[in-house]
């Protein structure tokens, strides 16, 4: 079992990093003074769950964050700055801050430092999410003390809604669109006004419109789903949100 260490500070560490072909350090005072900050933990660097879940939310709910409050996300990992850096290349994730805690001190201060030898890791941070003010833990979402790699409350998700439960998204939206379609643009440029993530299909790259037909009963761009629900084009949308 893990211990929530909600309203203690974080360890006070200094982490090398490698940036601009030049070495250099985070510490303490730079990252949590003054600040509120997202931090999220997680195994290790190119693995599945934390490449394709764990680190692209975090990504794309950045904005989200940022208008609530939020002065930094930081993604931590036992891996050296070399791998950070070129996962966080590898990634895109640029409203992420990698930082390699090579040798495990500010997971061990957090008490959640694990040993993963028998899949070859050897010891690596345990998987959690919390938010820090001013240096202090308000809240832990540490992952339940199981067998494998559990994957069910430090999510991006979970935390936006605890820092605001309106900020966080409750729909699944998807959008068919096509290029150079003007109403698409609309559309696709109020859902970002509303914050709203979309999955977006394009006709001719990773659908059709046979399949746009099949589903909406339309030969048109945008065709708008929300929930599974079929909403219809930017008009509607418009009238959606009005």
């Amino acid at each position: 079992m893990f211990n929530d260490i909600s309203g203690q500070k974080v360890p006070e560490t200094t982490f090398p990093i490698f940036k601009d072909d030049n070495w250099t350090s985070r510490n303490y005072n730079d990252i949590f003074a003054d600040k509120t900050v997202v931090v999220f933990s997680l195994p290790g660097a190119f693995t599945p769950t934390c490449s394709s879940s764990h680190l692209p939310r975090y990504n794309e709910l950045a904005p989200k964050f940022f208008a609530n409050g939020v002065d930094e996300i930081i993604c931590v990992s036992v891996n050296d700055t070399f791998v950070m850096n070129s996962w966080a290349k590898d990634q895109d994730a640029s409203n992420i801050n990698f930082i390699p805690d090579g040798n495990g001190e500010f997971t061990e201060g957090m008490g959640l430092l694990v040993d993963k030898g028998a899949i070859g890791f050897g010891k690596r941070s345990w998987r959690y999410a919390m938010l820090v003010k001013n240096g202090v833990i308000e809240k832990m979402f540490i992952e339940p003390n199981v067998p494998g790699d559990p994957f069910e409350v430090s999510d991006a998700d979970t935390m936006l809604n605890y820092i605001n439960p309106e900020a966080a998204q409750k729909n699944e939206v998807a959008i068919f669109t096509k290029h150079g379609c003007s109403h698409c643009t609309k559309a696709k440029a109020l859902l970002a006004e509303k914050g709203i993530q979309y999955e977006e299909l394009v006709l001719g790259e990773n659908t059709t419109i046979s399949a746009m037909r099949a589903v909406s009963g339309r030969d048109t761009t945008p065709q708008i789903f929300i929930d599974g629900k079929h909403i219809g084009g930017n008009d509607e949308l418009t009238q959606l949100y009005s």
